[in-house]
């Protein structure tokens, strides 16, 4: 049976921590579920790991909804919460909702997610009253990088806390489910989780949140190029090395032998003219 947002809720009044990772495709989004995650974000995080951008502003609509797709496919237990990517829902609160809608219909996500505080509430309003769960996000949002000015831990004095902690506020009081927080300085995120109803998930946010994300190329070490100070590899798996020993395995013949190759009878290889 699939995990719900009430379910979440619970989690959060028992203390029991939520875990979300990213996945883009089939495959690893069925694998994070065959494992137990909660949460499987598809996120705009896949212009940047997936695509190649150098930032997560490229990515459109339908190209989300692809990955989506993918992921939806390969998921039955965990709830599949889909980034709505940059000027998606930023203009005005009809096309919020329109966009919102096409991951629900077309993607078949169960949760969308919208960066952004105060400014973002009425969107996150109708949305949510469509019966959309909305998950917002605060701290260091990346679609915000060129405002920000790069990525850096946000909230780190009296005036940008108070703001995060009023934005968070806000975003609850319009209709958000839970709330991911990033980069943000650990007693800042105690101190805004304990002020919620709504879980928290924290990515380089510290240990006091309701659960975490991470991206799931980072978790497993297959992105070698870049390690944000938050990110803990659980696995090493670098495609570089193992393509290195596959080429060179080929060029000296090693590979295939016969435990990978397909027998025919001599005796018709024989009569073959």
């Amino acid at each position: 049976m699939r995990k719900s947002i009430s379910s979440l809720l619970e989690q959060k009044k028992k203390n029991d921590k939520i875990t979300m990772l990213t996945a883009y495709d089939y495959h690893s989004a069925k694998a994070l579920d065959e494992a137990g995650i909660d949460v499987i974000l598809v996120g705009d995080s896949l212009a940047m790991v997936v695509l190649g951008h150098e930032d997560t502003l490229s990515v459109t609509v339908d190209e989300m909804l692809v990955f989506t797709k993918a992921v939806s496919r390969g998921t039955k237990n965990a709830i599949v919460l889909s980034d709505m990517p940059f000027a998606s829902y930023q203009a005005c609160e009809y096309e919020a909702f329109k966009n919102a809608a096409r991951f629900i219909k077309e993607g078949r996500a169960n949760a969308v997610k919208l960066e952004g505080g105060k400014e973002i509430c009425k969107s996150i309003e109708i949305i949510s009253k469509a019966n959309i769960p909305v998950v917002a996000h605060l701290g260091l949002t990346p679609q915000a990088i060129n405002a920000l000015g790069g990525y850096k831990v946000q909230g780190k004095n009296l005036e940008a806390a108070q703001k995060l902690l009023d934005d968070a506020r806000f975003v609850q009081d319009a209709g958000a489910c839970m709330l991911v927080l990033e980069c943000v300085p650990s007693k800042l995120a105690q101190k805004i989780t304990q002020s919620l109803n709504i879980p928290t998930i924290g990515i380089g946010a510290g240990s006091y949140c309701d659960g975490q994300v991470l991206v799931y190329h980072d978790v497993l070490g297959i992105n070698q190029d870049f390690k944000p100070k938050f990110v803990k590899r659980f696995a090493n798996f670098n495609p570089k090395e193992a393509v290195k020993q596959y080429i060179q395995e080929v060029k000296s013949g090693v590979f295939p032998n016969a435990e990978f190759s397909f027998d025919l009878n001599d005796e018709w290889i024989d009569k073959l003219y």
